[in-house]
């Protein structure tokens, strides 16, 4: 309980059993410091899994620790011998881009990344908070392209919005760079969309305020403001990178290049 005066501070615990309370919420002591700590027991009348896997965990953790840039995160395994590790990364889903293009041959050294805000989409539906997106790419030489969505840190294995946002400003943001500065006179029909994403490793996260999904497991995210929201802010900061780093814009309308030859071909 917080109070003006930090000498009165209380600390207050409370125990709830399939969702409901089983006792009121009751002052324990006095307390110095503020937060919250909250203990759970599988109950086995609900979960047909009720031990811990240490590697689901670390997984999950790991993530969120990169999608949340300085947040750190420790694990604690108090069972037989015990494991301990701690998640903290300050470059956030830019250092996740760098690790997942580590032994894949980065096209380029630097992990373009940018966090922008966008009220509203070309749906034009005003939201109660803005919304946050969240960005890191690097292409690498390889021949596929590795895309992962997340809303309110939330895995979208399913994409949706965002990610069709996504696809659209890269393509059109590449096309403009490219056709302006006369890098595809060689090509009989233009680059495509799948030509631009070859090779293509990519984190963009999403923080709104009353996201939709598909489906209760939030496989997809169907808000349609987010569309034009992640378009919009996508086609602006790429193409704001491509004309201040001529020399990676080169390299990735090259790798493009190949992939329409070879797709022409």
């Amino acid at each position: 309980e917080r109070t003006t005066n930090p000498e009165s501070r209380r600390f207050w615990t409370q125990e709830y059993g399939r969702g409901a309370p089983k006792v009121p919420l009751t002052p324990k002591a006095d307390a110095d410091t503020t937060g919250t700590k909250v203990r759970f027991k599988p109950d086995p009348a609900i979960f047909t899994i009720t031990e811990f896997s240490f590697d689901i965990l670390a997984s999950r953790l790991r993530e969120l620790a990169f999608l949340n840039a300085g947040l750190m995160i420790d694990l604690v395994d108090e069972r037989g011998e015990g494991k301990r590790e701690r998640y903290e990364f300050k470059g956030g889903i830019q250092e996740f881009v760098a690790l997942l293009n580590k032994s894949k041959e980065p096209l380029h050294e630097e992990v373009i990344s940018f966090s922008a805000q966008g009220d509203a989409g070309s749906e034009g539906k005003q939201l109660g908070a803005p919304v946050q997106v969240d960005l890191a790419m690097q292409w690498n030489g390889s021949y596929t392209e590795m895309i992962h969505c997340y809303t309110n840190n939330i895995h979208n294995k399913d994409g949706g919005t965002h990610l069709t946002g996504l696809r659209t400003a890269l393509t059109k943001s590449i096309n403009a760079y490219g056709t302006s500065h006369n890098f595809f006179k060689d090509l009989k029909q233009g680059i495509q969309g799948e030509d631009v994403r070859e090779g293509l490793t990519c984190i963009i996260s999403v923080k709104h305020p009353d996201p939709s999904f598909s489906s209760q497991t939030k496989e997809k995210l169907v808000s349609s403001e987010v569309k034009g929201i992640v378009e919009n802010i996508v086609t602006d900061k790429l193409g704001e990178f491509l004309e201040e780093n001529p020399q990676t814009a080169r390299k990735i309308i090259d790798k493009a290049v190949v992939a329409a030859k070879a797709r022409e071909a």
